[in-house]
């Protein structure tokens, strides 16, 4: 009985949520001057009205009608204070009404009596998920064209990650500013003996090669298998729900610009080849591209070759050399090394060059006198 009344006590409030959400829309709609955006929210006012007939139907059923819809103070009021916000507030807001409200679906389903029922909710969250995207895209076209790109430019660019060249900077980076830390540390612990320094410089080589590699190469595959899942989903999503996802790939069209009419037939169109239609949808929604799928082994290699070259730098000159001579060498290349590649990151940062060269050249040379003064205080420890 205590999961009977929860349940209806849900379904009331869902009943009241989209009731409200409905009228707000509808408000909405006649506060709109451009056209497209007032046919979406009167499309959307029109979808949960007939949510909320059918909860209002089931709790009907269940011998608990709800009665007549009326407003609370506090409603109104919110609807009034969203609604006198600038646009694309208002679509930011009505997104994250219905994320809440996809939300209180998932309760529902996790407390439905019947499979029937059950159904009906997860259907009604997919379409809350379809308008809070909607929206999302909405909110975005608000935006000044060039910030609207910049979103655009930057989300894509998170989906690639930098791509294979980045991972080799940032290994070099991690391999460089760990081994010279390590030859900086033992050569003021051991007063550069340089069979310690040349030991302990290349495990700290292959230390880090092996754990950049390992690193970049499940980071990829975890990305990548993300993406995948997310293509699955809405692969099933087309498949089971065609119409919703078609109506949803319409809204996103008439956001861009098109007609009702237009998006509608680009829809049908795209509808006719589904691995076509996913693609789009998957885009479009999620920013994903399968080009943009980067390889876990292009990855590690990449990241363990690059890590193994920048952490030899330190070390080589103790192959060489030894003493002094090889500490002054170790120090003068590393630290041209690391303005390097302090100035190659611009590749994938964007920034200025000898700016970012210089900054990473200061974080090495500051790093190598803090780990050879350590080495310093820890050399009588060791007898030395």
């Amino acid at each position: 009985m205590a999961d009977t009344r929860r349940f209806i006590e849900e379904l009331y409030r869902a009943w009241r949520d989209e009731k409200n959400a409905a009228l707000t829309y509808s408000a909405a709609a006649a506060h709109e001057t451009d056209a497209r955006r007032r046919d979406i929210f009167l499309r959307m006012a029109a979808e949960e009205e007939k949510h909320a007939a059918r909860w209002e139907a089931r709790l009907r059923e269940l011998g608990d009608a709800p009665g007549d819809y009326v407003e609370t103070p506090a409603e109104v009021q919110k609807r009034r204070e969203i609604l006198s916000r600038d646009p694309l507030a208002v679509a930011s807001a009505f997104a994250a009404a219905e994320v809440n409200a996809d939300g209180g679906y998932e309760v529902l389903a996790s407390l439905a009596p019947t499979e029937k029922d059950r159904a009906a909710f997860l259907d009604a969250g997919r379409a809350e998920r379809a308008h809070d995207r909607v929206l999302k895209d909405m909110a975005g076209r608000d935006e000044h064209p060039r910030s609207a790109l910049d979103r655009i430019l930057g989300r894509e660019r998170h989906v690639s990650g930098g791509g294979w060249l980045g991972q080799a900077i940032y290994g070099i980076n991690d391999g460089l500013g760990a081994a010279f830390g390590v030859v900086s540390g033992v050569a003021g612990a051991t007063h550069v003996n340089s069979s310690f320094v040349l030991l302990s410089g290349f495990a700290t080589m292959i230390a880090s090669a092996l754990s950049m590699g390992s690193g970049a190469y499940l980071a990829t595959k975890s990305e990548k298998e993300v993406h995948e899942a997310e293509y699955s989903r809405e692969r099933k999503e087309i498949a089971e729900h065609p119409e919703e996802e078609r109506e949803e790939l319409s809204l996103f069209y008439q956001l861009k610009g098109f007609t009702e009419t237009e998006a509608n037939a680009m829809a049908a169109r795209m509808a006719e080849n589904p691995e076509e239609m996913l693609r789009t949808l998957a885009h479009e929604e999620l920013g994903l591209s399968e080009q943009a799928f980067a390889n876990p082994w292009t990855a590690a290699v990449s990241a363990t070759a690059a890590t193994a070259v920048g952490a030899a730098v330190p070390v080589l000159p103790y192959v060489f050399t030894g003493g002094i001579t090889a500490l002054v060498i170790s120090f003068v290349i590393s630290t041209l090394a690391h303005f390097g590649v302090g100035a190659a990151k611009v590749v994938v940062t964007g920034r200025s060059w000898w700016k970012s060269g210089l900054e990473m050249m200061v974080i090495g040379l500051g790093e190598a006198a803090i780990t050879y003064g350590i080495g310093l205080l820890v050399a009588p420890l060791l007898g030395r």
